[in-house]
């Protein structure tokens, strides 16, 4: 964006206050991946308060190679997976699974049948029932809409490896959809 390389260039320059503007305009989506990652409001919170800290103190050394928000989602990321780490939780391998093409179309047929505020509620849910690496890639790609090059420089996983995790994601998200979906239809049957 080329407004964060000219606040970046200011901030360079001298003008610390500049630096708001790169916070106000990204803490949103590093507060959402911290908390898809950790699951806990407070510890996304100290992780988005750490992030910016350390991007604040390594901004001289940002290259303009790619977009500033690529590089701060990275610092996000691996910050989440350091204090998943820390809490010994362990994150797992992921099976192969293929989601027939007739469960998409009736799922999302479903989801349309829903007014707008129902599907935000449903969509945030069936993300929050993820495991982390799941809901951080459903995040990125389709509330965010990075691209599938952008996540794997966030994440240092090949594009192949984002591409089959992305699948597998999604596979996870429509079950989780459909699980939640069927709850509600049976509670009102």
């Amino acid at each position: 964006m080329k407004q964060d390389k000219f606040y970046i260039e200011r901030v360079l320059g001298g003008d610390i206050n500049a630096f708001t503007y790169l916070v106000d305009t990204h803490k949103g989506m590093v507060y959402t991946i911290a908390l898809r990652m950790l699951k806990n409001s407070e510890d996304a919170e100290e992780l988005a308060q750490d992030t910016f800290v350390k991007v604040f103190n390594s901004l001289k050394d940002f290259k303009f190679e790619s977009k500033f928000s690529t590089w701060l989602y990275r610092i996000t990321y691996n910050g989440a997976i350091s204090k998943l780490r820390k809490k010994q939780i362990e994150v797992y391998d992921i099976e192969d699974s293929v989601l027939p093409e007739s469960e998409v179309i009736s799922t999302y047929n479903a989801i349309n049948e829903i007014t707008k505020n129902e599907q935000k509620r449903y969509i945030n849910e069936a993300i929050e029932n993820l495991k982390e690496d799941d809901a951080f890639l459903i995040s990125m790609y389709y509330l965010k809409e990075n691209s599938m090059d952008e996540i794997s420089e966030i994440t240092g996983l090949t594009l192949t490896n984002v591409k089959v995790k992305l699948h597998r994601a999604r596979k996870r998200f429509y079950d989780e959809l459909k699980m939640i979906l069927k709850d509600e239809v049976n509670a009102i049957l």
